[in-house]
């Protein structure tokens, strides 16, 4: 069975360049425009193994994602990595 990565961000473009490159390597991929959308997918979806998540984006951001990811029993050890396209 493969693993399943749910990928967050509000950038549909790259959500899609994420998202074949990780259909290619066999995993199953969810996808989510936001944190508040990624919560909504995490409470319909089965075991999630691995969240790509944005910072920047609109609703909720990838540290409040994270945050109240966090609170939660289920999702507690999810590893989360953060992939922003921002420069500093």
């Amino acid at each position: 069975m493969a693993k399943t990565i749910l990928i967050v961000d509000d950038s549909s473009s790259l959500r899609t360049v994420v998202k074949m490159s990780l259909v290619r390597a066999g995993y199953e991929v969810l996808e989510a425009g936001d944190g508040k959308e990624a919560l909504s997918v995490l409470d319909k979806a089965g075991k999630v193994n691995l969240i790509v998540s944005d910072v920047n984006m609109p609703h909720m951001d990838g540290i409040t994602f994270v945050t109240q990811l966090k609170q939660s029993p289920r999702h507690k050890f999810t590893p989360v990595i953060m992939l922003t396209t921002e420069g500093q």
